[in-house]
């Protein structure tokens, strides 16, 4: 088995960084410059052991790359398991070398023979989803449901930027100011019950893309961290992206999201941004966070076509 490691996870993100200067539509939910940061951080001391990867390289340079993510358990904050039965695949492959899809199959259905096996590949990339059908792959009813889990990559140009507004006695800080402890509460009252850990959060932070200022959190009065947000900075394409954004289920509908997205926004533009991207899920069931982004400037420009082989 090849084992995902930190180093090939620098590699990945370099070639999100070049997708992302030719076709943004083409960059997966789950393979975008903030989310490969964001997933192996927080989820390698715990799930890396089931995680099998392979690279395709041309030239020099990273081309396509599978990450296969096995079954598995997942231990959570209530103190309940989570048994992961079926296998998925994170994947991207760079526009120019689009026939390398089928390599990418290949090498998926062998490490994951004899299981379900799910993909998201991007509801753009027409000739992958041909090649996706060719081997055997449908489109998944549970996912495509109204409470289905595809997501859609959201973006907006940060310009003309509305003023943050926060309610009487709440203000921003960043992780750099509250420290981990408070990062991690919020981002476990944010999504009760929750896989994520001190040690993941030790994990988020050594990612190079990781920075303590460009974490964001809203700070109640009484104390607690209301709302927080990541914000992963892509220098060379000059765009953010917000990864991931939540809000004690306590404090919502006071236009804390709104306002942290507003100064997340405010604050990337000073560190050289001038574009924004944020993911959310997409199916008709779950129009919270799709009417938050829509509040706040931003449009969909691509989606996930969620597929399974059974």
């Amino acid at each position: 088995m090849d084992l995902l490691t930190a180093a090939d996870v620098r590699l990945m993100q370099e070639l999100a960084q070049r997708v992302t200067a030719v076709r943004p539509d083409l960059i997966g939910s789950d393979a975008s410059y903030g989310e490969l940061a964001w997933s192996w951080g927080k989820g390698y001391a715990s799930d890396g052991a089931t995680w099998q990867r392979q690279l395709w390289f041309a030239g020099g340079d990273l081309v396509a790359w599978g990450w296969a993510q096995l079954p598995h358990q997942v231990r959570r904050s209530d103190g309940s398991v989570k048994d992961v039965t079926d296998a998925y695949l994170a994947h991207q492959i760079h526009p120019d070398h689009a026939g390398l899809v089928d390599e990418v199959i290949d090498w998926y259905d062998g490490v994951a023979a004899g299981l379900v096996r799910t993909v998201l590949p991007s509801s753009a990339d027409e000739f992958a989803l041909r090649r996706w059908a060719a081997h055997g792959y449908q489109d998944d009813p549970a996912a495509l449901g109204d409470a289905g889990s595809w997501t859609q990559l959201n973006q907006r140009d940060l310009v003309d930027l509305e003023e943050p507004a926060l309610p009487a006695g709440f203000r921003f800080r960043t992780a750099d100011e509250a420290g981990p402890e408070a990062a991690v509460q919020a981002h476990l009252d944010a999504w009760a019950p929750s896989s994520y850990t001190a040690e993941g959060y030790q994990g988020v932070r050594e990612m190079a893309a990781y920075r303590g200022d460009l974490h964001l959190l809203v700070e109640a009065p009484d104390g607690t961290m209301a709302s927080s947000t990541i914000m992963w900075l892509d220098e060379a394409n000059k765009t953010a992206e917000f990864e991931p954004v939540g809000t004690h289920p306590g404090y919502r509908r006071l236009g804390l999201g709104r306002a942290m997205l507003l100064h997340g926004m405010h604050l990337t533009r000073a560190a050289g941004a001038t574009h924004m991207t944020v993911a959310c899920l997409g199916a008709p069931g779950h129009p919270r966070a799709r009417g938050l982004y829509d509040s706040v400037g931003f449009q969909e420009i691509s989606r996930d076509a969620p597929l399974i082989k059974s």
